[in-house]
């Protein structure tokens, strides 16, 4: 399963890609904190494919000793408020300043028919966890999710 679904200006994007049982969530980026972004659209379209509403507004921090950690706590973090608000979230803002990461999501509580959700996600793992910028400039964020 490879599903590339979301081009916004500056080239960011987000795809799903396929791992036995579980399933990998890529983002794109101009930055590294555009592709966390993109990355955590991957990860609520792993939930769900409805349109989901910025009623809430969450607040989270993170720190970690390099990117690649700092993603995964990142993705966690909102997996964490998924699971804790019963909510899911349609849209993110990442800052990232040394080994801290301040992100901002934005959605609303499950809505079961509406939704229809998927999946619970479990959390983000090590595994195929990447954060590099290619050639182009661009920078991905990758890992699997324990799903």
């Amino acid at each position: 399963m490879v599903s590339s679904v979301s081009r916004t200006p500056g080239k960011r994007r987000w795809e799903h890609f396929a791992h036995e049982a579980d399933v990998g969530v890529r983002g794109w980026g101009a930055t590294v904190a555009e592709a966390f972004e993109q990355a955590a659209c991957a990860l609520t379209a792993v939930v769900t494919d409805s349109e989901i509403e910025p009623r809430n507004v969450i607040r989270v921090r993170c720190e970690a000793p390099d990117a690649e950690l700092l993603f995964t706590e990142w993705l966690n973090s909102v997996i964490y408020e998924m699971a804790v608000h019963n909510m899911v979230f349609g849209r993110f803002e990442v800052r990232i300043a040394g080994k801290h990461l301040d992100g901002t999501l934005y959605g609303e509580p499950v809505d079961r028919p509406r939704h229809r959700p998927a999946c619970e996600p479990k959390g983000a793992t090590y595994t195929a966890l990447k954060v590099a910028q290619d050639h182009d400039g661009m920078w991905s964020a990758a890992c699997i999710i324990d799903v």
